[in-house]
C-alpha cells in the first residue's frame, strides 16, 4: 500500500462525532467528486459520488447514513482505461432526500447549485480542519516521504480550489496553486508543512511516520554531510603531502637537504619517513615537540625554497 494510500485508509476510519464536522466533510466530497443530477426545469433528482478508492467510498456510504438516515446505494464498476481498478458510485436516488443535502451542505442555495465552500459549513475550527480532510479523501494525494515531499489537491473547478487554498492557508500553511493541464493543483513541497496538514486533518499515525521518515532521512543526510566533509579533507590533507614530499624530494636533488636551516631539515626527513603522517603527528615527532601550526609554517618554508630554486634555474636556462 502506498503512503497516500495509507493516509486516505485512516482518514476514512476517521467519523466525527459532531454532526457539523460531518456535514463540512460530506460538503467538501461532494463539491470535490459529487455529480448533482437535475431535471429539464432545473430541479435535483439525484446526487452521485464517484471515487476510486474503496475506503473513500465507505466513509460516504457512513457519513451519509449517519448524518442524514437516509437510503443511500453503493456500485462497483471496473475502470475502461485501467482494467485492475474499479469505480464506486455511491447514489442518494430520492430526491428530497438529495435535495435535504444539498441544502444542509450548503451546495443548493435559493434553488441553485452552488460550488463554493459556504463560510456557514466551516465556521469552527474543527468544521475546517472535516472540510479539508474531506477534500483529500476526494481529491487528494502525498508522494513517497523517503523519495520527496509533495502532497496536493486536485480539481478542474478553478473558484473552488481557490477557496480552498484560502481555507488550507488559515492553518497558516504557504499552500500554492498551479495549471496541470485543465487541472487546478492546490500543492505544499515542505516536510514540516505536510506534517502539520496530516495534523490538520487529524492522521496521527501518517503524521508519526512522516516524523520517522524525515528524522531517518536527516540523519542520512547528516552522515552523508560528514563523510564528504572528512573525504574532502583527507584529499586536501593528500594532495598536500604529495606537494611537501614533491618539494622536498627536488631540494634534495638541487641542493641537497643538508643545506637547509637544522629545524627545516629535520622536518623534511621526517615527512620523507612518515609520509601518512598528519602535521600534528610530525609536531609530536620532533625533539622538541612542535605544535601543528608551527610543522605546517615551516613545510611552507621548504616550499618556498623549493619555488625559488625552480625559478632561478628557469631564469639560467633561458
Amino acid at each position: 500500500m502506498s503512503f497516500s494510500s495509507k493516509v486516505k485508509d485512516e482518514l476514512a476510519r476517521h467519523i466525527g462525532e459532531a454532526r457539523h464536522c460531518r456535514i463540512a466533510e460530506i460538503a467538501a466530497i461532494i463539491n470535490v467528486c459529487g455529480k448533482i443530477k437535475e431535471n429539464e426545469k432545473g430541479e435535483v433528482i439525484s446526487l452521485k459520488i464517484q471515487t476510486e478508492n474503496a475506503a473513500v467510498a465507505r466513509k460516504c456510504f457512513t457519513l451519509l447514513k449517519k448524518t442524514f438516515n437516509i437510503k443511500v446505494e453503493i456500485s462497483i464498476k471496473k475502470n475502461i482505461y485501467l482494467k485492475k481498478h474499479r469505480i464506486y458510485h455511491i447514489y442518494v436516488m430520492d430526491s428530497e432526500e438529495a435535495l435535504t443535502i444539498l441544502k444542509v451542505t450548503r451546495l443548493l442555495v435559493d434553488g441553485k447549485v452552488n460550488r463554493h465552500i459556504s463560510p456557514l459549513i466551516v465556521q469552527t475550527t474543527c468544521c475546517k480542519r472535516a472540510y479539508i480532510r474531506g477534500a483529500f479523501l476526494a481529491s487528494g494525494s502525498i508522494s513517497d516521504p523517503e523519495k520527496t515531499y509533495h502532497l496536493e489537491f486536485v480539481s478542474q473547478e478553478e473558484k473552488h480550489t481557490i477557496e480552498l487554498m484560502r481555507l488550507v492557508n488559515t492553518f497558516e500553511m504557504d499552500a500554492k496553486i498551479v495549471l496541470r493541464k485543465k487541472y487546478y493543483v492546490l500543492y505544499l513541497k515542505e516536510g514540516n508543512q505536510i506534517v502539520d496538514l496530516l495534523n490538520i486533518m487529524e492522521a496521527h499515525v501518517a503524521l508519526m511516520e512522516l516524523e520517522n521518515l524525515r528524522i531517518l532521512k536527516e540523519m542520512r543526510n547528516n552522515v552523508n554531510r560528514i563523510v564528504n566533509c572528512e573525504t574532502a579533507n583527507i584529499n586536501k590533507t593528500v594532495s598536500a603531502a604529495v606537494k611537501q614530499l614533491q618539494d622536498i624530494s627536488y631540494i634534495d636533488q638541487t641542493i641537497g637537504l643538508g643545506t637547509l636551516p637544522e629545524n627545516l631539515e629535520s622536518i623534511a626527513r621526517l615527512r620523507i619517513e612518515h609520509s601518512d603522517a598528519s602535521l600534528t603527528e610530525l609536531g609530536q615527532l620532533l625533539d622538541p615537540t612542535v605544535g601543528k601550526s608551527g610543522v605546517n609554517h615551516r613545510l611552507r618554508k621548504i616550499s618556498q625554497i623549493a619555488e625559488k630554486l625552480k625559478s632561478t634555474r628557469e631564469e639560467f636556462h633561458d
